[in-house]
């Protein structure tokens, strides 16, 4: 009687163990869903949301750092046409995107909400090498843009008359914020206006509806498309700012994203998996066909705009945004990296680095909030030879000569991960746990019931 007692008992042991297993299979798929709808509902730009609070107004301070060209050897340049001699100065840095978005509307009808979003910049003077009144030798913004704009000899009679030449001693403020220009009778900054102005509006997917599309830019100052390039692949809107939205599974993919600076989208490839802060995150890295010539790159053909800076559309690593700026302003990324080789050998002191010039995003693979990112740029001009312009005549190419190289920059600060953590990922390692402890108990009772079985039967028909 003792014996099948211990027999029903240990079957019964066995029965609960395959339970208990079960029970832990079946939560891995329905705590993945519980996990997945409530990162889902998070994730939508709503009042309420988590996603809300951050979009609104970022937590997480932005900064813009700038490191400027100073030309060592002006005159060498003008009077030899020599190559110029460049030293990097920098960072000069700022802090941005520090004021709330405005003029939020929501559009219901299509899930979409506008809204302006107001520039800014504070200077920070503990993160910068120097003060904004540092002077710099930079190429004359006026020449080298008068230069495409004017017929020669009306730019040559202007730079006679206000005593100017190819190059100027300006501050970091005025080539950055904007200067009085006596040539073009007005002011001139690489970013100017800036401060007090308002990009927009926008109108991006809130992902109510499908949240695939959240953060998905959907129009910008009321049109579908920009009109800077005169091609409809070109023209395109396509990507987010700097979300991914969350996945239905962990895999990378590739991320979409449109840079106004540019004026064109760009697509971000995975690289690799890191940790930040505790925290499991997907590095992005704008790849080199970004700005591959269209010989290597078709689908760059419609931003080859100028067949003498393009080298008959050969030239790699530059874009030439001037349709967009009124000005000739080409943007590569620093220091040329992906670029041709000779935008390098055409100057002296670039020294491309993937490390330090490449723009990379770091995105949590679940949620797809961007936790870090570094979104770098380089803004170039153009000056060339001319038999008419006095400053241009010994010039013996065309030269695209980096003025400045920026590194918009955030990363969450250690109170932020933490609060990331405990919200989202203590949850998600519970219910795991959770998962694999059950499954874990159930096949130990089950075994060890088993085992435990074929003994007392292997004893009973022994006695």
């Amino acid at each position: 009687m003792g014996c099948c007692n211990k027999l029903c008992g240990l079957k019964a042991g066995i029965g609960a163990g395959i339970a208990v297993a079960i029970l832990g299979i079946i939560l891995i798929p329905v705590g993945n869903n519980i996990i997945r709808e409530t990162v889902t509902k998070e994730s939508v730009i709503e009042p309420g949301t988590t996603a809300w609070d951050n979009w609104v107004s970022a937590d997480t301070p932005v900064y813009r750092q700038f490191w400027l060209f100073d030309v060592q050897n002006p005159q060498d340049v003008v009077e030899n046409g020599s190559k110029p001699k460049l030293v990097e100065k920098g960072p000069y840095t700022y802090k941005t995107r520090y004021l709330p978005k405005e003029n939020i509307t929501a559009n219901p009808e299509n899930h979409t909400i506008s809204f302006l979003l107001p520039a800014g910049a504070i200077f920070e003077p503990s993160l910068s090498v120097g003060s904004e009144e540092d002077s710099v030798t930079s190429l004359n913004l006026a020449v080298a843009g008068g230069y495409k704009l004017f017929p020669p000899w009306v730019l040559e009679a202007a730079i006679k008359l206000n005593n100017v030449s190819l190059f100027q001693r300006r501050t970091v403020r005025e080539i950055l914020w904007g200067y009085k220009d006596p040539i073009l009778k007005g002011t001139l900054g690489l970013f100017f206006p800036y401060n007090g102005t308002y990009d927009g509006p926008y109108s991006v997917f809130t992902g109510k509806n499908d949240i695939s599309k959240v953060s998905i830019i959907d129009s910008w100052q009321g049109e579908k498309k920009v009109s800077f390039w005169n091609n409809t692949y070109c023209d395109m809107i396509n990507g987010t700012g700097t979300r991914s939205g969350p996945r239905k599974n962990k895999e990378p993919c590739l991320i979409k994203a449109l840079f106004f600076n540019v004026f064109r989208s760009v697509s971000a490839e995975y690289e690799r998996s890191l940790n930040l802060k505790g925290i499991e995150v997907y590095r992005f890295k704008l790849p080199p066909l970004t700005l591959a010539s269209p010989a290597v790159n078709p689908d760059n053909q419609c931003f080859c705009t100028d067949s003498v800076v393009s080298k008959n559309c050969t030239l790699a690593g530059v874009l030439d945004i001037s349709s967009s700026r009124g000005q000739p302003v080409y943007i590569s990324l620093p220091h040329f990296l992906h670029g041709s080789p000779y935008l390098v050998e055409d100057v002296e002191g670039l020294g491309p680095s993937e490390e330090h010039h490449v723009t990379f995003l770091d995105v949590e693979p679940t949620t797809g909030f961007s936790l870090r990112f570094a979104k770098r740029l380089q803004v170039n001009m153009m000056y060339g030879p001319s038999k008419i312009i006095t400053v241009l005549k010994k010039v013996k190419d065309y030269t695209v000569l980096p003025i400045v190289w920026l590194n918009e920059t955030a990363s969450l600060d250690d109170e932020t991960a933490d609060r990331f953590k405990k919200e989202l990922l203590s949850r998600v390692d519970m219910l795991e746990t959770v998962q694999f402890t059950l499954i874990g108990l159930g096949s130990a009772a089950l075994v060890l019931c088993t085992v435990a079985h074929c003994l007392v039967s292997r004893n009973n028909k022994l006695v």
